[in-house]
């Protein structure tokens, strides 16, 4: 009997995140085609903007032959981690309505919005660097293992600091305009346009304190056969990841009273 009922436990959670899952693609997309064809053309308008900007001043790579390679290890990445800090943080408030139906709870908001965002971007990625293989202007991962953990391990950071950011905003709600600012500096501090392991040693040991900054350098040493990074430590955005996550779940759970 016990074994039933967890089963059907189950069963109803799925189809509550399920739905929840089509809620948020609804409200991110729309109803038309057109809203998935935005999703990857905004990111690559980012790229494509640095390879212009880059080839104007007849700029060079920092590292290997492609521009748009290079750009996009490091932007996809860093979009992917903002975007999913932004729609964590305000899973509470866009579906407070929702909130009042018992079988739907609040981190159940938080699974639907990381699944939706985690699964968008591993779409855009795999689109993204496929034309750019197909034109001649990337290479196969070297290491797709690395290049996946790399990945992955940004969904986990975002979703900690979503999490956490949630919690936060649901009780003061100016934290998401200071969330806007604090992050802004991410696009200069991530290693996007340079390889930090050439930068004096000064600034890598300011640098290094930015999470993003090692989730880059890890996805681009996979993808490079040659790139080896003085920078990346890999335990930190994991240990980060993990260390938010806990709070934002205790924190969701401790202040759930209090919140609205």
């Amino acid at each position: 009997m016990r074994l039933v009922s967890t089963y059907e436990l189950l069963t109803l959670q799925l189809r509550v995140l399920l739905a929840l899952v089509l809620r948020e693609t609804r409200a991110t997309f729309g109803t038309s085609s057109f809203g998935y064809l935005w999703a990857i053309i905004t990111p690559t308008a980012s790229v494509g903007l640095l390879v212009f900007i880059f080839s104007l001043v007849n700029r060079q790579p920092p590292f290997g032959n492609s521009l748009a390679l290079f750009f996009a290890t490091g932007i996809l990445l860093l979009q992917f981690f903002t975007e999913l800090s932004k729609k964590l943080m305000t899973a509470f408030s866009a579906n407070r309505a929702l909130l009042t139906y018992p079988v739907i709870k609040d981190v159940d908001t938080l699974f639907a919005r990381s699944l939706l965002v985690t699964i968008t971007y591993l779409m855009i990625m795999v689109i993204f660097f496929g034309v750019l293989i197909m034109l001649g202007l990337a290479s196969l991962p070297a290491a797709i293992e690395q290049v996946l953990a790399a990945f992955f391990t940004t969904a986990l950071l975002g979703i900690g600091i979503g999490t956490t950011n949630a919690v936060i905003a649901s009780m003061w709600d100016t934290w998401i305009q200071i969330e806007q600012v604090l992050t802004r500096p991410l696009f200069f501090l991530s290693g996007i346009f340079y390889v930090p392991s050439q930068l004096p040693p000064e600034a890598i040991l300011f640098l290094r304190w930015n999470p993003v900054l090692h989730l880059v350098e890890w996805f681009r040493n996979g993808y490079y056969a040659n790139y080896n990074s003085l920078v990346l430590d890999k335990s930190y955005p994991i240990l980060l990841g993990i260390g938010l996550l806990m709070i934002g779940l205790a924190g969701e759970r401790f202040f759930r009273k209090l919140r609205f």
